[in-house]
């Protein structure tokens, strides 16, 4: 692709009219003066957001599309909101986060591989990933046939485990589809081609909402015309994207289904498995806060208050991967392009923005902290618990917002081996042991699990921060181009 700008400056048209943007532009020169890190600042944001804004809407949307048929379980009754969530959160929050974690890989490889030019690779690595993640889903099928026994097992009560259970079966079929979506999704946000997902996703988001009142509510069929709606969203955001990729839209990095898919197979495992790691440990991190619950007092409004709660960080927090998912671009992009100092730049510009949006959340949830529960529930002692744990939740709206963006460059440098040791440590070594001593040891309840896990979620990013401050880019943009190469 020719570029004829001579500054290291791209205009916002500059941006609109190319398909990438690491193209032929040079790395940027250190910056020198306060006008020229305004500058640089401004060129970065367009960037940014041209890749965030879209993604943003995309993660929030498919987010959506399980808190919508929770958010309608609410008003069916309190027994069918805490099975919906507990199936929900559980057994297929625990399969979303390994389905997401293995397609990540793809963020390293297919965005340095695209930043170096090498476009062909690109369809190769998206079916790889397809085919580990539908083998990976075969086995997790067995989670979901035997989620009763599981979730008695690790201590649910009989009713819900039950209910959930049955649930559960019902929701296979969204299983297989996070298994070819999120590898489609890496492929398109690698080639910054993420406008086409948002469009897609908000068409399957309205949707559901009208499928979901008119089944759930209007002919009472319940959390099971809830959880048929929410197999079909899923599937019609798969098939849009599918005939999206073999419609020819995206040029050389897709040209047709190729037996090259099955080779190497087991590098591009060991890959996948890293990437798997080291996300699931955070996405299953407050998902064992609602396993907690359950062994509290007034079992039913404790899960249903935290799982209120966990939505709400869930929405945000989808914006938070909008950012990790733009941010991954921008860095793996402009290292395979031999990039380091704008791959730094950007990290820096993502996690000003980050904290900029989670403050703007946590003041709007302050300001209708009183009226916000009554939205996700009609019990009244339900819509208590959820007013009290909003300070907990604000401040976990903050910390949340910034940690997926680091996140996001550790994906795009391709850090995940050591990034996933450093979750375990954080996570489940301190985090959740401190939780359970707050907790319980204290009686502390729900507050004390929170905070204690809180900590945790707090010294791991601090220690994202510190990392990314320390490393050498230059290197990093040299272990790029050795990466693609093999």
């Amino acid at each position: 692709m020719e570029n004829n700008v001579e500054s290291p400056f791209l205009t916002y048209n500059d941006l609109l009219n190319n398909a990438h943007f690491t193209s032929n532009v040079e790395d940027i020169p250190p910056i020198n003066g306060i006008n020229h890190l305004i500058a640089q600042f401004g060129v970065e944001s367009t960037k940014l957001w041209y890749l965030a804004g879209p993604a943003i809407f995309t993660t929030v949307s498919q987010y959506s599309l399980g808190a919508i048929t929770q958010t309608f379980a609410g008003h069916v009754g309190t027994l069918d909101l805490a099975a919906f969530s507990i199936a929900n959160s559980v057994i297929a929050g625990f399969s979303l986060g390994i389905m997401i974690g293995m397609a990540s890989a793809l963020e390293t490889l297919c965005g340095q591989a695209y930043g170096a030019g090498q476009l062909d690779m690109l369809g190769v690595y998206m079916q790889r990933s397809c085919i580990i993640l539908l083998i990976t889903s075969l086995i997790m099928m067995f989670l979901y046939i035997f989620a009763t026994p599981f979730l008695l097992l690790i201590g649910q009560t009989e009713a819900i485990s039950h209910a959930a259970g049955k649930m559960a079966l019902w929701m296979i079929p969204q299983l297989f589809a996070y298994a070819v979506n999120f590898p489609t999704n890496k492929f398109l946000q690698a080639q910054s081609k993420i406008s086409v997902m948002s469009y897609i996703s908000a068409a399957a988001l309205v949707l559901h909402t009208l499928l979901s009142w008119l089944l759930m509510l209007k002919l009472k069929l319940g959390l099971w015309g809830g959880v048929v709606v929410l197999n079909f969203s899923w599937w019609f955001i798969v098939v849009a994207q599918m005939m999206y990729v073999v419609s020819g839209a995206c040029g050389q990095a897709w040209s047709g289904f190729s037996w090259a898919a099955f080779s190497n197979l087991w590098g591009f495992v060991k890959l996948s498995f890293a990437s798997g790691i080291m996300l699931c440990l955070e996405l299953w991190y407050f998902t064992v806060l609602i396993l907690f619950a359950g062994y509290l007092k007034n079992v039913e409004i404790a899960v249903d208050a935290l799982s209120i709660c966990t939505n709400i960080l869930g929405w945000a927090t989808m914006i938070a991967i909008g950012f990790n998912a733009s941010i991954s671009v921008r860095v793996s992009n402009e290292l395979g392009a031999g990039h380091p100092r704008t791959a730094k730049f950007s990290m820096v510009v993502v996690v000003i923005y980050s904290f900029i949006v989670a403050v703007l959340l946590a003041v709007l949830l302050g300001i209708f902290q009183r009226h916000y529960p009554a939205i996700f529930a009609d019990s009244f002692q339900v819509q208590q618990a959820v007013y009290a744990l909003t300070p907990l939740l604000a401040l976990s709206l903050i910390i949340n917002n910034i940690q997926p963006a680091l996140s996001g460059v550790s994906i795009g440098a391709g850090w995940q081996v050591a990034i996933a040791y450093i979750n375990i440590a954080c996570y489940y070594i301190f985090g959740v042991p401190l939780g359970l001593i707050l907790g319980f040891v204290l009686d502390w309840g729900v507050k004390g699990i929170w905070t204690g896990m809180l900590t945790g979620t707090v010294i791991q990013t601090i220690i994202l921060i510190w990392i990314c401050a320390r490393t050498n880019w230059e290197k990093e943009a040299s272990m790029a181009e050795e990466r693609i190469m093999k």
